[in-house]
């Protein structure tokens, strides 16, 4: 253990102290944070769409367009279609697009309207702009048969569902949004950090090898703590990068993003009484109430006092309400470090076969379609279809693909004996893919001058000695 500890060290202060890795850490989340709310205040200040209208119908449309927050409204040049197309190209400042009702336009035959602009126009303009033309139609028609948009909008129902998770005592909140969210980015850093990290350990070991330094190194520890070594050192840079990247995007959502949020909405308190199961149905399905939050319909059956957070503040704490985050950071960090040293152990066996970075491109194939594989179907399978469901699970339990399937199924929550089951299998599957790895590791790193293929690999680990 002193030998491997000192191979840890090793590995973790050279990596640690390049300044590389220092600007990643510490500029990645706020280079992130910052090109954020640069896109953000850029849209924002963007403003609204100028659009030119040319009405050739005789229906006035100009008139029952209405203006949004993404798309005004303008008259077109008086004239024919040729002088307003004119107008618009020499327009100052620039008008996004020309709305052109033809002649032969008419409420029962709405083809041919044309949308004109320089280059192609967006599909979000489109789609801004065909929605203000698909409310005016609409409004002329009513008009034209009698009836109001006030009567319209009173027959129509529309229901806001909240969904509550009774599996939680006393029911919690499920946002599906929030949910779909976490699982999509704690996958991703699954994926990445095994990807990029045990990269980094098999070019560690193939560039140690040809350097001949292994031939030094191999005469003071034996190959298999030389290959733990190697992992475990690389494993606390991660975590160390971890560790900075989670306190610097805490103190980003906690102190900078309240600073730049501000209070449109006064702070709203609910207060509900005690009532009867009875009468609480039929009260919160009236027109004039505002939609309850998950929080607001426990208090309500049970009675107490629910308090509104502020519209204007922003609290990382309120936006996982109700997602298990004990399991899901323990889970996480199991199930990480579990897909980390399971992948980088062949990573570092594929270091040690090849000589140089060309030949490992063969091996590197076999080693990443499961992890691939993984990451395209949970999405389709866990995110977009049943996360308890029989794939699912067995995706959860395979040691290969279990690292991102059960981080993936983490946030939509997860069975205890599952939880167990599948970190025993990932357990004991890193065991054996280890001990695999270091019967190739130790005849690998002292083969130089040799193309190795699948044939020659599996020899290797039936060697004595």
């Amino acid at each position: 253990m002193d030998k491997i500890w000192l191979i840890i060290q090793r590995e973790y202060l050279t990596r640690v102290r390049k300044k590389s890795f220092l600007v990643i850490s510490l500029l990645a989340p706020l280079l992130l944070a910052g090109a954020g709310i640069a896109i953000a205040k850029l849209s924002s200040s963007s403003g609204a769409d100028t659009v030119a209208v040319h009405d050739e119908s005789g229906l006035d449309l100009r008139s029952h367009l209405q203006n949004t927050d993404e798309v005004v409204f303008v008259p077109a040049a008086p004239g024919s279609l040729a002088a307003a197309q004119a107008a618009f190209e020499q327009a100052k400042p620039k008008q996004a697009a020309l709305l052109n009702f033809p002649a032969g336009f008419g409420l029962d035959s709405t083809k041919g309207i044309q949308v004109l602009g320089k280059g192609n126009v967006s599909l979000n303009r489109q789609s801004n702009i065909r929605k203000a033309v698909n409310k005016a139609v609409g409004e002329l028609k009513m008009a034209r048969s009698g009836l109001k948009q006030e009567t319209i909008d009173n027959l129509q129902a529309r229901i806001e569902l909240t969904a509550i998770n009774l599996d939680e005592i006393g029911g919690k909140r499920n946002d599906v949004a929030v949910t779909t969210s976490m699982a999509y980015v704690l996958s991703i850093l699954v994926y990445m950090f095994i990807f990029v990290y045990g990269v980094q350990v098999m070019r560690g070991v193939s560039e140690e090898k040809s350097n001949r330094i292994m031939e030094v190194m191999i005469s003071s520890v034996k190959p298999f703590e030389l290959m733990m070594g190697k992992i475990l050192g690389i494993a606390g840079v991660v975590l160390t990068q971890f560790g900075l990247w989670i306190a610097l995007s805490w103190a980003i959502t906690t102190v900078a993003v309240p600073l730049l949020m501000k209070s449109e909405k006064p702070a709203t308190t609910i207060a509900t009484t005690s009532v009867p199961a009875s009468t609480a149905g039929p009260a919160a399905t009236a027109p004039s109430q505002a939609p309850a939050t998950a929080a607001a319909t426990v208090a309500a059956a049970n009675g107490g006092e629910v308090v509104a957070p502020k519209p204007g503040q922003f609290s990382l704490l309120n936006v996982l309400e109700g997602l298990p985050i004990g399991s899901i950071i323990g889970g996480f960090l199991f199930y990480f470090l579990g897909g980390y040293l399971l992948y980088s152990a062949m990573f570092a066996a594929i270091g040690s076969a090849v000589d140089d970075q060309t030949d490992a491109q063969q091996f590197m194939f076999p080693v990443t379609v499961p992890l691939i594989l993984s990451y395209v179907v949970s999405i389709n399978v866990i995110i977009n279809g049943d996360p308890n469901g029989p794939l699912a699970l067995w995706l959860s339990m395979i040691p290969f693909t279990s690292p991102i399937a059960m981080v993936m199924r983490l946030p939509f929550g997860v069975p205890t004996w599952q939880l167990l089951l599948s970190g025993s299998l990932l357990i004991a599957g890193f065991v054996g893919v280890t001990w695999v790895a270091a019967r190739i590791y130790r005849v690998g790193i002292l083969m130089y001058g040799k193309k190795v293929t699948y044939k020659e690999l599996s020899k290797w680990m039936f060697y004595k000695g």
